[in-house]
């Protein structure tokens, strides 16, 4: 039995939900980096 192509699969798998999760944490800190533009410029 061939296990490639679950191996090649799973890879993928990981790979789709690390790029999800980057481009998650990229958005939330730009917004997290806005709101704290906005603070200080409402001082």
């Amino acid at each position: 039995m061939n296990h490639w192509p679950f191996i090649i699969a799973a890879y993928a798998v990981v790979l789709i939900g690390i790029g999800g999760l980057s481009l998650f944490s990229w958005r939330a800190m730009r917004r997290a980096e806005a709101a704290a533009d906005a603070m200080r410029e409402r001082r």
